[in-house]
């Protein structure tokens, strides 16, 4: 179940560096997608398909750009799964609608079950439903079919708790820190494979850090 870190919506809608839906980029998608849409529902929908199926994921294209900031996204095309929530979420809250972030940690890969990594995705909040729901726009593949879905989630990943896979249940208000600081600094993507944040102990270091920001 989703826990909001805030009950403040306002927080979710807010602009920063990382989100930044002021750029004209970020504006005029936003308009070409919310020009169609005769609801909430449609421009969420259409938003999420638009991040999922026409900004690669940057491993499953052999990207060679690092992205983080929205715009930097958009502008590149490309971008991993962190990256690609930072866009879905600049577009919708430069709509008005409220979206924020969510974490799990998962198996990088079946063949070796104790690399774990984090994994980066959204949730929106419909004010026709009074609810959130979670969306993945990592982008599909074989074996990946995220769906936008208003009852059941279809995210890009079951969490198998069996693996130690775990899903985080707080909803955050902005990236993390150490989601923002491993993409900013990591030059090359063969950099980002090597410092992507996976393990325990680091997703709670950065969360404290997180929440010694906010009281600040």
């Amino acid at each position: 179940m989703i826990q909001p870190e805030t009950n403040d919506l306002s927080a979710y809608l807010a602009a920063s560096e990382v989100i930044d839906f002021e750029d004209p980029m970020i504006q005029a998608i936003s308009e070409e997608l919310s020009a169609p849409a005769k609801t909430e529902l449609d421009l969420a929908k259409a938003a999420y398909e638009f991040v999922r199926d026409q900004i690669p994921h940057s491993f499953d294209i052999n990207g060679s750009q690092v992205t983080c900031q929205a715009s930097e996204v958009l502008k590149q095309r490309e971008g991993i799964c962190f990256a690609k929530s930072h866009l879905l979420a600049a577009l919708l809250r430069e709509r008005g609608i409220p979206t924020g972030f969510c974490y799990q940690r998962l198996v990088l890969d079946d063949a070796d079950p104790t690399d774990l990594t984090l994994h980066g995705l959204n949730a929106v909040y419909l004010s026709s439903l009074k609810r959130w729901i979670r969306v993945d726009a990592r982008g599909n593949k074989p074996g990946v079919e995220a769906q936008f879905s208003l009852e059941t989630e279809v995210l890009a990943y079951p969490v198998r708790t069996e693996l130690g896979e775990i899903d985080y249940p707080t909803l955050y208000a902005q990236p993390l820190s150490t989601v923002i600081t491993v993409l900013q600094k990591s030059k090359t993507m063969a950099q980002l494979k090597d410092q992507l944040p996976g393990s325990n102990q680091s997703f709670l270091r950065s969360r404290q850090l997180d929440c010694q920001q906010n009281l600040r």
